[in-house]
């Protein structure tokens, strides 16, 4: 009797290390297969991406400084236009100075924001003010951020959205999430593999959504460094602002005092 239960004992064990034998050396799923090719072309487009708007040189950008003329836009009607010429530094640094006089500046250092006139400077509420709240969502989603930030974090994850067609262009649609499952697609395009459209989706406290889109056009080679001159921002499929370049510079050593909000607003001044 001992002995049987020896034998039956002894045949089990030889049947589980065999099944776990065999489990160990099944292949990976076809769909694991399937999600890591598509996570790998993620990647190459990317990489083929970054080479074309400069490589190196525009990874390690540390500033700039910009001239042209925009245009905002309400309902698809324009709502008027003016000159700007912009500063920025690495990685969230801005100055925005309008108007052919330069007399109104848009400044932005961290999350801060502040406009500054002849009355001084005084600072914007971003949940109050939709415009600057829209401002710092595109700027955290600003294709630097994603490229320079984003797929060096854990967790970033890509996808391979597959071919399509694009403001008539032909283009490769992928998408990047980071770990704090925020989501940003950009077309890049077949022949040039440069960007023709980046958007996202934001939602406020309420609920609302708005899908925020940047499309990208007249690309100029400046210091190695693939520029747009002409960049278009929709908000809901609505054209809301027109940005065009008449100049670009980079690396040209701001001052940090371009980036001091200054003298507090004394809305008594006039």
């Amino acid at each position: 009797m001992i002995v049987r239960l020896m034998k039956n004992g002894l045949k089990c064990s030889v049947l589980f290390l065999l099944c776990a034998s065999v489990a160990i050396q099944q292949p990976p799923s076809s769909s694991s297969q399937s999600g890591q090719s598509n996570q790998q072309k993620a990647r190459t487009l990317i990489d083929q991406m970054i080479q074309a708007l400069g490589g190196s040189a525009y990874l390690n950008l540390q500033d700039g400084e910009f001239e042209g003329r925009y245009g905002v836009f309400y309902r698809e009607r324009s709502e008027g236009s003016d000159v700007f010429h912009r500063f920025w530094q690495w990685p969230d640094k801005e100055r925005m100075e309008l108007t052919k006089h330069r007399d109104v500046i848009e400044l932005t250092v961290g999350d801060q924001m502040y406009e500054v006139t002849f009355r001084g400077s005084r600072l914007i509420n971003p949940a109050q003010d939709y415009n600057a709240r829209l401002y710092l969502e595109r700027r955290q989603h600003a294709l630097e951020i994603i490229l320079r930030q984003w797929l060096n974090q854990p967790g970033t994850a890509l996808f391979d959205e597959g071919p399509s067609l694009t403001e008539n262009h032909s283009v490769e649609r992928i998408t990047i999430v980071n770990s704090k499952n925020d989501a940003v697609s950009i077309s890049i395009d077949t022949d040039t593999h440069l960007p023709v459209k980046k958007s996202f989706v934001i939602r406020d406290p309420q609920g609302y959504r708005d899908e925020i889109a940047e499309i990208y056009d007249n690309w100029k080679m400046i210091q190695g460094v693939n520029t747009p001159y002409n960049t278009l921002i929709s908000r809901n499929g609505e054209l809301t602002r027109q940005y065009f370049l008449s100049s670009a510079a980079y690396n040209v050593h701001l001052q940090s005092s371009l980036f001091e909000p200054g003298t507090k607003f004394d809305i008594k001044k006039k």
